[in-house]
């Protein structure tokens, strides 16, 4: 009886997390995130001989470009209703525009804060991009996809 339990739990977990309810689409655009910054890792490392600028720079296009076809495909199930180009125009766009604002919001924390400890800065980069990505999250939710 108590495997049936489970099982039932677990299948109503998972069509849940299938479902387009706002909530699992957030949870499914947080593990697309995490699954696009490994690949970014594995790039990096591996094109981390032809230099570091090199690496970043493919590591972050390829990174993005799995990222905004996850997203298109699993985290909002669009992929009937936008197609590839589209996804990875107004998609890679957005993170443009991610990366510009945490990039200026870094610069001003360095500016107006230069003696902010290592401890300090992690905090506020981890909220800053967390400030970022529930904005992108919004903006392909509701623009995008």
């Amino acid at each position: 009886m108590l495997r049936t339990e489970w099982a039932d739990r677990a299948t109503r977990v998972l069509r849940y997390l299938r479902s387009a309810h706002t909530f699992a689409q957030l949870i499914r655009f947080t593990l697309v995130g995490g699954t696009s910054n490994i690949a970014y890792v594995v790039l990096f490392m591996a094109m981390s001989g032809a230099g570091p600028l090199v690496a970043n720079i493919a590591g972050s296009i390829v990174s993005t470009v799995i990222a905004n076809e996850l997203h298109r495909q699993l985290t909002f199930q669009a992929a009937g209703r936008v197609g590839w180009f589209t996804a990875q125009w107004e998609g890679g766009g957005l993170a443009l525009i991610g990366l510009l604002i945490s990039t200026a919001a870094l610069a001003a924390l360095e500016f107006s804060a230069p003696a902010l400890g290592a401890s300090a800065q992690a905090v506020a980069v981890l909220a800053i991009m967390a400030a970022v990505g529930g904005v992108r999250f919004l903006a392909l939710r509701d623009f995008v996809f």
